[in-house]
């Protein structure tokens, strides 16, 4: 909840998250919210919070990448304001914080913030997020190796059937229960509604799934890639993946693919005047749901 006399800040993020142990700080480990809160306080010495800073739409795994990222951060007004006089009059306080970041976290930095700005007024990075949609690249033999690519793309060594893969995805469209695809977590729902799941081949052969959904549970995505590429490998019959929407638990019949292929490409909110309308709307319908452990 935001506090009386704080500036809700939206932050449009970009990171490669190789070198980074997931999202969400953590004791001893290099993380994308470490990074970027350890920024924050250098920029901000005067800031006197001692909790978490930024809350994100979606906390990804380790390798997990993003282009799309979304968080926001709530600072005391005087502070933001702040920021603009530092920059004497050439910037306003959404490029100099941009500008600034920047700086503090490096030129080649794996992790940067492509945007700040005063979010409207309802604005929750996580609760008022309509869909998130996520993209993930596979090669198996028919997609000749790329070095470049090593750290965004998986490989599988067996030949895979797209138009296969494709049927199996289809099955998934919907609202499920997909417990069969999570990782379990204490009081938090599986279930979700997957609003897009295709695959393609690109020019060079790489499998590119295509997945959107209101919101994902922890490993779902990989799951559900991995099931495709059982699929599409002979090793999973097309006709077991409706019966995999029934198990209680994650399935053991297909591999859950490296998080190295996944990138968070887009969170969707609604037009402004919705946004405190759909932020009470998440919330109330899964009360038990932190929406955490997104991949």
């Amino acid at each position: 909840m935001q506090l009386p006399g704080t500036v809700r800040i939206r932050l449009d993020l970009a990171y490669d998250g190789t070198a980074f142990s997931g999202w969400a700080a953590q004791p001893g480990l290099r993380t994308v919210q470490g990074a970027l809160e350890d920024a924050i306080r250098i920029l901000y010495r005067d800031l006197d919070h001692d909790g978490p800073l930024l809350t994100v739409a979606g906390r990804t795994d380790a390798g997990v990448h993003a282009r799309g990222q979304v968080a926001h951060l709530d600072l005391p007004r005087e502070l933001w304001e702040g920021t603009a006089r530092r920059a004497a009059g050439r910037e306003d306080a959404e490029q100099a914080f941009v500008r600034r970041i920047g700086g503090i976290l490096g030129a080649d930095s794996d992790v940067v913030v492509g945007r700040a700005r005063v979010a409207p007024p309802g604005f929750d990075a996580r609760f008022s997020a309509l869909a998130r949609s996520y993209e993930y690249r596979l090669a198996d033999p028919h997609s000749p190796p790329d070095p470049l690519e090593r750290h965004r793309t998986a490989q599988v060594r067996r030949p895979l059937d797209v138009d296969l893969m494709n049927a199996a995805a289809a099955e998934l469209i919907g609202l499920h229960d997909f417990a069969g695809f999570c990782r379990p977590r204490p009081h938090a729902t599986t279930v979700r509604t997957l609003q897009r799941f295709e695959w393609e081949r690109d020019a060079r052969g790489v499998l590119v799934a295509q997945v959107r959904a209101d919101a994902f549970c922890h490993s779902m995505v990989r799951s559900l890639v991995g099931m495709c590429a059982a699929v599409g490998a002979g090793r999973l019959p097309l006709a077991r993946v409706p019966r995999l929407l029934e198990l209680e638990r994650r399935s053991n019949e297909f591999t859950v693919l490296a998080a190295k292929g996944l990138v968070l490409v887009e969170v969707e909110y609604p037009t402004d005047e919705a946004l405190g309308e759909r932020q009470e709307a998440t919330r109330a319908r899964r009360p038990a749901l932190r929406l955490v452990g997104d991949d």
